[in-house]
């Protein structure tokens, strides 16, 4: 399976968000995905599978728990291939970058004006 068409799926993105902040027991990101895209524990487990089969996430036990992390491997090759397309997008965020700037230090002069003229 290619690296977007795991990524394609919002639950196994979802998964991967909440593994993004830390290891998490089998048990608990059940729990969410459950919670939020209302499917059953079978369901969640073979989404959980294919992130592990496709280089998304490692498991390992620990007693009777099953702690799932993210694996950057996969990770890593679909930033590789998107490497070549960053181009197309990179000068518009740093032109963003410039302009939230640009406004930060715009508010922070008006606030600072704003301050003098109350003396």
């Amino acid at each position: 399976m290619h690296a977007f068409d795991v990524l394609g799926d919002p639950v196994r993105r979802r998964i991967l968000e909440l593994l993004a902040d830390g290891e998490q027991t089998s048990g608990a990101v059940t729990a969410v995905i459950r919670a939020e895209f209302g499917i059953s524990q079978p369901a969640v487990s073979q989404h959980l599978k294919v992130l592990r089969d496709n280089g998304f996430a490692t498991v390992r036990p620990d007693g009777a728990r099953r702690l799932y992390a993210v694996d950057d491997t996969a990770l890593r090759q679909a930033d590789e291939w998107l490497s070549r397309f960053r181009r197309f997008w990179t000068p518009r965020l740093a032109a963003m970058a410039t302009e939230v700037a640009r406004g930060k230090r715009q508010r922070r002069l008006a606030a600072s004006d704003s301050l003098e003229e109350t003396r």
